[in-house]
């Protein structure tokens, strides 16, 4: 379906962290190793960074073409340097299309969200479905035709409402699956912490970098990578704080 990776530590360029190492998003895109449904993530990419020297809000790259093809995205990403990053690569689940506007990861101010996976039954009778326990505000701000963008909105919803990151990620998975349900890893980050949960495929962490990773597989074989299983929230922070455990829904 998809491959995300978010990041918080020292900075580091986009290169070093999504195309140079030896199973890099880029090789995950045309040859993953431990995605549960399809073979490719070529329906497009995207990469979303921080620099908060500059802002809050993220700067964000997306296409809706392999990142292989992307020649521009390969000679800016050893000259982009960040300490937070979340970036995926696609494999489109119909019916939504293969346009920018649903390519991940997503952008609301300060929040950057990736989802791999898919919501049962997402035709426009389950997207209305979904739609009508979304907020007017949250709502207006979907541009595209994907379920995660409106799992999005439905997440941002409930932080609006004072709910902590892996909290509201875990309401949106018991909301979802006691409705229409489905796979549901998702990711979200705001720069400074990463919430993300394990629900019908594959997801691991890696807390022994000089940073804090945690991604839908391992992007090289060195030791620290571990497994998170499923029905599992994972929050992460800065200061390279990681906790694991069971959602709560």
């Amino acid at each position: 379906m998809c491959r995300f990776l978010a990041y918080l530590g020292p900075d580091v360029s986009l290169e070093s962290l999504l195309l140079a190492p030896p199973w890099s998003l880029l090789r995950q895109s045309y040859e993953p190793r431990f995605m549960k449904r399809g073979r490719v993530n070529a329906d497009g990419f995207g990469a979303g960074w921080y620099d908060f020297g500059v802002r809050e809000e993220p700067a964000l790259y997306r296409r809706a073409t392999p990142i292989w093809s992307d020649r521009t995205f390969a000679s800016i990403a050893g000259l982009a340097h960040s300490g937070a990053i979340l970036a995926a690569v696609r494999n489109a689940t119909a019916p939504s299309p293969t346009e920018e506007s649903n390519t991940p990861p997503y952008a609301s101010g300060r929040w950057l969200f990736a989802h791999n996976g898919e919501v049962t039954g997402f035709t426009s009778a389950g997207r209305g479905l979904l739609l009508q326990a979304i907020s007017d505000r949250r709502a207006a701000e979907i541009g595209g035709s994907a379920d995660s963008e409106v799992l999005f909105a439905m997440v941002l919803d409930r932080i609006d409402a004072g709910a902590a990151p892996a909290a509201a990620l875990s309401g949106v998975v018991g909301a979802d699956m006691g409705s229409t349900g489905g796979r549901l890893n998702m990711v979200i980050t705001d720069g400074h912490t990463i919430a993300s949960t394990a629900c019908g495929d594959s997801l691991y962490v890696q807390g022994e970098a000089p940073g804090v990773v945690v991604a839908s597989e391992p992007y090289d074989d060195r030791a620290g990578w571990g497994q998170v299983p499923d029905g599992s929230v994972v929050e992460a922070t800065e200061h390279r704080e990681l906790r694991i455990g069971r959602m709560s829904r």
